[in-house]
């Protein structure tokens, strides 16, 4: 699995934190911010992008509140993606939704659960069987 990170210019500060937790716990990491693209849109399009080139890939995106790379991710097809702010809804948007990307907000979380937050999303498993069906309509859209 390789996890792709990426922020605008009001994530960067806590996407650098979180990319070397995910490198201190021996994950894969892609950081696809660059001085191209500033803006969460561009920077979002970037993340889902590479996580849609394998499967096992999964993609967190910082920006200032979440919101708006949560509203780019949910317009690509076949991309599942969850706004969180907590380390429970992490976890279940993986095992529930199957969520390949989750968004942030800099100016929502901090860094302690911003941390917390990605190792719950990166550790959780889908469940498959009755939220199947739920994926499945899902996928269907956008």
């Amino acid at each position: 699995m390789k996890v792709i990170i990426g922020a605008d210019q009001d994530g960067q500060k806590l996407k650098n934190k979180v990319q070397e937790f995910l490198l201190e716990k021996g994950y894969n990491v892609f950081d696809v911010s660059s001085k191209s693209h500033k803006d969460f849109i561009d920077t979002t399009l970037a993340v889902a992008s590479m996580v849609q080139e394998d499967e096992e890939n999964l993609g967190i995106m910082i920006d200032a509140y979440g919101a708006g790379s949560f509203m780019v991710a949910t317009k690509i097809k076949g991309m599942i993606a969850a706004e969180v702010s907590d380390e429970r809804s992490a976890y279940m948007t993986r095992g529930h939704n199957d969520a390949r990307m989750i968004t942030m907000g800099s100016e929502i979380v901090g860094a302690e659960l911003a941390l917390n937050i990605v190792n719950a999303f990166v550790t959780g498993k889908y469940d498959g069987g009755r939220h199947q069906i739920r994926v499945d309509m899902l996928n269907k859209m956008a």
